[in-house]
């Protein structure tokens, strides 16, 4: 429970795309967009597992598409940057191995339908949507700056900044609140991979004036009034696929809020939108966000739950945390007024029938303001003040 006064830490942790987890994450998108482009109607649920010299694909897809599943996971993993057997993966050589069956009719059965409209759900569950006023994208600060850390990492590498560095990497940022509201970065974690033989005072160096001082802004860091924590075993020579197995969905506190609010456990990478675990999700995010950028409440949560099969909700839950100038059951009321959170109202109101979730996959899929993101809009806004009568 985070404190609603008084003076407290909260940290969140990012990684970059290299990470062998986000390695599997992004070639299960990849397996859905190309999928999705060939035939919107796809419905796939595509799990990965990376180890060393070996990427393995497994799921349930039924599409009228083709996708070429080896020549997918070998380009997702070249433009990653595993170009060389030296870091223990290398897209040209490593193995890929698939074993794809068809979705159960038991689950076709439950979602299909004749009327559009009432298409059920994918799956049971609860989806949660969170906002705060922290950062311009109404995402709190911990998960935000972990972020822009580890994706100033990745660039720095790719553009040759820093050219010792390899993919694999993952960052940390703890704020200090006073009560509620971020003050200042109290500590900094980076670790980054490297090629071998490289002195651990020069990466520290290197990482500290080219990506932690450059990204974090000076009214939230002070170098001199901030622990900074670089690589501290030592070495990160093995690393990514190499260094740990990786899998689809193992990272889904980074992939939403930074652990600041609930999370209901459904995984997003390689669903499509018929599946709630992500659309559901989104959704939640969508009105939470919209509720902040009302007015009504500089922070909240939404919970939105699912009966597989059934389109309509079993529950809905909309929270200002304590925080909000109406009460939340007229909040909630509100926010059932506004929003038709069956699947096929959620798919076509925040178009997800579109090849665009690689893009989500790494760096969070929420918190920012890229074009495709149409769940990070704030048009509802005004729809919600009016129906909360405020």
């Amino acid at each position: 429970m985070i404190p609603a006064k008084g003076k407290y830490y909260f940290t969140s942790e990012s990684v970059t795309e290299g990470h062998p987890d986000k390695v599997a994450d992004q070639i299960s998108d990849a397996v859905l967009d190309a999928l999705l482009s060939g035939d919107p109607r796809s419905r796939v649920a595509c799990e990965t597992l990376v180890t060393t010299g070996m990427a393995f694909i497994a799921g349930e897809i039924s599409s009228n598409a083709y996708a070429d599943l080896p020549e997918i996971v070998r380009g997702t993993i070249r433009n990653i940057g595993y170009n060389s057997s030296d870091m223990g993966f290398d897209w040209q050589t490593c193995a890929v191995i698939s074993s794809i069956d068809k979705q159960s009719p038991d689950i076709a059965q439950g979602v299909d339908r004749t009327v559009n409209e009432d298409q059920g759900a994918g799956d049971q569950g609860m989806m949660f949507g969170f906002a705060c006023d922290d950062t311009p994208t109404l995402i709190p600060s911990p998960i935000y700056w972990a972020h822009r850390l580890s994706q100033k990492l990745t660039a720095a590498r790719k553009e040759g900044l820093i050219d010792y560095l390899r993919p694999d990497g993952k960052t940390q940022v703890s704020f200090e609140y006073i009560d509620g509201v971020p003050v200042r970065v109290n500590n900094v974690v980076v670790s980054t991979q490297h090629a071998k033989g490289i002195d651990q005072e020069r990466i520290i160096a290197d990482v500290t004036e080219k990506i932690i001082i450059p990204t974090l802004p000076r009214n939230i860091f002070d170098k001199d009034d901030c622990e900074i924590f670089i690589n501290t075993t030592g070495r990160f020579e093995i690393g990514g696929p190499m260094g740990d197995c990786g899998l689809t969905g193992r990272k889904i506190i980074q992939d939403t809020y930074g652990g600041m609010g609930h999370h209901g456990g459904g995984a997003f990478s390689g669903k499509d939108c018929s599946k709630v675990d992500r659309s559901g999700a989104y959704m939640a995010r969508y009105i939470a966000k919209n509720v902040v950028a009302s007015g009504l409440a500089p922070k909240c949560e939404v919970q939105i739950a699912y009966c597989i099969g059934l389109a309509r909700p079993v529950s809905v839950l909309v929270s200002s945390l304590g925080t909000g100038h109406i009460p939340d059951e007229t909040l909630t009321a509100a926010v059932k007024e506004v929003f038709d959170l069956r699947p096929y109202h959620i798919i076509k109101r925040l178009d997800l029938i579109r090849p665009i979730f690689l893009k989500s996959s790494c760096y969070g899929h929420f918190g920012r303001e890229e074009p495709e993101f149409t769940w990070e809009k704030t048009d509802a806004a005004a729809d919600i003040k009016t129906a909360a009568k405020v």
